[in-house]
């Protein structure tokens, strides 16, 4: 799926990493002396319940994994791997070194002229994306890829050190994806995002003549020890982009293009206008 969202069924991905969860649990299971049939009234699930888990068959729920800290005395590490499963499971195998580069970055830019990022959808956009999506999803795809978008999405607020940049075509909230309720949530999530000291949203206007983006969609990441990350998505495919040239000339590009987008408050002021629209 185009606009960074690293979309995919991943079913062999989404397996392994399951199993990598499952040993987690089952050491601190047997660290803490416990057998499956003692552990599983504590966390008040059945012992197959347990079992399935510790062999990367299902799912982790968020109250067993909370129940799982206090009864194996576990110190956030069961928590943390909770976390890092999600971030991972529903991302399609070819996105995840990107999204591992995100994690650590302390600025992160992005322009995208297909569908809104996918750090800055809402969920009801998140949906309406993968409702579209061909071939079709399960309903299971579906939550197990809309839980991995939302909790990526968690970085703009843990991250408050990093700088996030979002250049955002205005014709992407004219598309109507999902629907005027839709781009109504859409809009709202924008402008509160916006309101964020560490996050800034651009609305570049469909009327724009001189316009640095027209190859299409970019994303950049400076790492810890600055160095920056060219990143670029298509069909079903991904490019991580670390040649200097090419980096340099994406860097040039997306500083061009914000000052060919609209400001802070001049974006503000067409997102409420385009509320109000609705």
């Amino acid at each position: 799926m185009a606009g960074n969202n690293g979309a995919g069924s991943g079913e062999p991905e989404t397996s392994e990493a399951l199993k990598t969860f499952g040993a987690v649990p089952k050491a601190l299971r047997d660290k803490a002396g416990l057998t499956q049939e003692e552990f599983a009234p504590r966390v008040q699930y059945s012992t197959h319940y347990v079992a399935s888990i510790e062999q990367g068959r299902r799912f982790p729920p968020k109250d067993l994994v909370e129940r799982g800290e206090e009864v194996l005395d576990a110190g956030g590490v069961l928590r943390a791997a909770a976390r890092h499963l999600t971030r991972r499971v529903g991302l399609a195998s070819w996105f995840r070194q990107w999204a591992a580069i995100e994690e650590d970055a302390i600025s992160l830019y992005a322009y995208e002229c297909r569908v809104v990022p996918g750090m800055l959808q809402p969920e009801a956009y998140v949906r309406a994306v993968f409702d579209a999506s061909l071939p079709p999803l399960t309903e299971e795809q579906i939550e197990r890829q809309v839980t991995a978008r939302l909790e990526r999405q968690k970085l703009l607020i843990e991250r408050r050190n990093t700088a996030f940049s979002f250049i955002v075509e205005q014709a992407l909230m004219e598309r109507q994806t999902g629907g005027k309720e839709v781009t109504r949530i859409l809009i709202d999530h924008l402008l509160e995002a916006g309101g964020l000291r560490n996050v800034e949203v651009q609305i570049m206007p469909t009327e724009r003549p001189d316009h640095a983006g027209l190859d299409g969609p970019m994303y950049l990441a400076e790492t810890p020890d600055h160095q920056w990350v060219g990143y670029a998505e298509g069909q079903k495919h991904s490019e991580l982009i670390t040649a200097p040239n090419a980096v340099s000339a994406l860097l040039q590009r997306y500083g061009k293009m914000r000052s060919q987008a609209l400001g802070r408050e001049a974006t503000i002021s067409l997102l409420e206008q385009m509320r109000g629209a609705r």
